[in-house]
């Protein structure tokens, strides 16, 4: 659900929330609340589905274009490698790819000054975002949502189908680690500084009212802030604590232990960073070495599982050659075929212009046997060999054909 509302000419600052985050962490949530007490959801929207009955509130137009900058990247939505930050940020640095947002942008503004934009696959994308939208004029703010590992683990498991908690655990460590670093700081190009605020879901379910006006008030959303009954209204019909399905913890998931370690220690810091005074400096200290620890961790396991990389790459070149040559096998029979029905097409030609010349010669023979016969004599006639009788006949036959 979005509310459309007009720009106020009295107070034409520009706001856009980016809500960040893991899969299946409450981004939907707090993006539907923002969307029902009055800020913009673009649309259209991704439709609702059996994952998420109430509305994902995600403008089809990010998801669609986000899609495309990851599949350019090589890059999975829920990728464990620490690299494949660098293999997005090349996206984001392509003044095209910025451009593109920012003109987005600009169409929506038209339509309200304050934006919400969620999607899963925006962590990777945020520096490019937080250019495009000050390009516009206006102040991106940055809302993580933080929910327990495990949750968001066994509900990715729950609804997605993965079986594999290391390399869920793993891609969740990786996402939130480097959205907490891609959100600090003031945004590029003189922009003006972004605010960002870490809300967990739990305080969302329990008490969304002082959570969100928490959060309207630290990042500057009126529209969040300064709710009206019918905003909150809209909202109570919407917030479904029975929707929180999965309820687990960290060892229900078996971790690899040094993995485990990290997990714990890396949600322990950040959801200390949902407190109001959390977002110190020696928290992001905190985080700075342990996404040093886990691209550590990243790279003994790379190097300990090496070869069973190189047989699954050379098991797909083999399997690649092997589609090659039966489309090869294919297509030469095909051409085979093709020739055969060509030469069998030829032959009953041939035959049928065989058929249409004895018939003809036929007929002519049949014409010119009374004329022979008045001109020359019988005992003349007579007296001639048959085979020489016959080729005379052929030979007017063809005169007369």
């Amino acid at each position: 659900m979005t509310t459309t509302e007009q720009p106020d000419p009295a107070d034409p600052a520009r706001k856009v929330l980016f809500i960040a985050g893991a899969g299946r962490s409450g981004t939907s949530t707090l993006a539907g609340i923002a969307s029902r007490l009055g800020l913009h959801v673009p649309l259209p929207e991704v439709p609702a589905d059996d994952t998420n009955p109430l509305g994902f509130s995600e403008p089809q137009w990010v998801v669609d274009v986000h899609d495309a900058w990851l599949a350019r990247a090589n890059v999975q939505v829920s990728d464990g490698r620490p690299s494949a930050w660098l293999d997005t940020e090349r996206i984001c640095s392509k003044e095209g790819a910025r451009t593109r947002a920012a003109t987005w942008l600009e169409t929506h503004f038209e339509e309200h000054r304050e934006l919400v934009i969620k999607d899963p696959r925006l962590s990777w994308f945020l520096s490019l975002w937080r250019i495009a939208a000050t390009r516009t004029g206006a102040t991106p703010v940055f809302a993580t949502m933080l929910r327990t590992p495990a949750e968001v683990v066994g509900s990715r498991q729950r609804y997605y189908g993965g079986k594999h908690a290391p390399h869920l655990a793993a891609s969740w460590l990786n996402m939130l680690l480097h959205t907490e670093r891609a959100t600090r700081g003031t945004a590029p190009e003189g922009g003006a500084g972004a605010g960002r605020v870490f809300v967990r879901y739990e305080d969302l379910l329990t008490d969304w009212a002082r959570t969100t006006t928490s959060v309207g008030r630290r990042l500057g959303l009126r529209g969040l802030s300064e709710s009206d009954p019918a905003g909150v209204r809209r909202v109570h019909g919407f917030i479904d604590p029975s929707l929180r399905r999965v309820d687990q913890s960290l060892d229900d998931l078996e971790l690899p232990r040094r993995l485990h370690e990290l997990v714990s220690e890396t949600w322990s810091a950040l959801d200390g960073m949902a407190d109001d005074d959390g977002d110190t400096a020696e928290a992001r200290a905190t985080l700075d070495q342990l996404r040093d620890a886990y691209a550590d961790l990243y790279e003994e396991a790379d190097a300990i599982s090496r070869s069973s990389a190189i047989a699954a790459r050379n098991r797909g070149a083999a399997n690649a050659r092997d589609q090659m040559a039966r489309e090869l096998e294919e297509l030469a029979a095909a051409r085979a075929a093709a020739r055969a029905a060509a030469r069998a097409s030829a032959r009953a030609a041939a035959d049928e212009r065989a058929a249409v010349e004895a018939v003809d010669a036929a007929e002519a023979a049949a014409a010119t046997e009374p004329l022979l016969r008045r001109v020359v004599p019988h005992r003349v006639r007579a007296a001639v060999p048959s085979p020489v009788r016959r080729a005379l006949r052929r030979t007017f036959g063809r005169r007369a054909h």
